[in-house]
């Protein structure tokens, strides 16, 4: 099983600046995985359905997801999690001048079920060089150099993604 890669960048905690900056690991995202890929792995584990059934499937998911969070429904999806309406507004000046036009957002909040409980306890992680420094890298190696011009400094506050 593919690790999860990591590379580690100074940062300072918003919350507590007065700390300075501290080392912080940024997740190195592997990839996207589109919902045909995802239909596509799902048959790779012996199911008896197509590539086609599990998109058609995953699609109208989706889309009853959709109608029914915007009715105000929380949509429970077994051991994956719940999936719930969430909304944000302005405040107003007391309940009677409140009203729709200060609802501002409106989005899900997800919380896993028992499949995503504790990722932790099951992930491996590898520590990598940040995107910044492959980039870097990537770019010389190209131009036929042996060295790269990039410095650990580039990759602070968060941006080595």
């Amino acid at each position: 099983m593919k690790k999860i890669q990591y590379s580690v960048a100074l940062m300072s905690n918003p919350m507590r600046p007065e700390d300075g900056k501290k080392a912080y690991a940024n997740l190195q995202l592997t990839g996207l995985v589109s919902i045909n890929e995802l239909a596509g792995h799902i048959t790779e584990h012996n199911s008896v359905f197509s590539k086609g059934t599990v998109v058609g499937v995953l699609t109208e998911l989706s889309e009853c997801m959709r109608e029914l969070i915007l009715q105000g429904y929380k949509v429970l999806l077994g051991d994956i999690g719940t999936f719930a309406p969430a909304i944000t507004s302005e405040g107003a000046e007391s309940k009677e001048k409140f009203s729709s036009q200060n609802i501002k957002t409106m989005g899900i909040n997800f919380n896993p079920g028992a499949a995503f409980d504790n990722l932790r306890r099951d992930a491996e992680f590898e520590k990598t060089t940040t995107r910044k420094a492959q980039a870097a890298a990537l770019k010389a190696e190209n131009a036929g150099q042996t060295t790269a011009d990039w410095t650990p400094e580039d990759d602070e506050e968060g941006e080595g993604d």
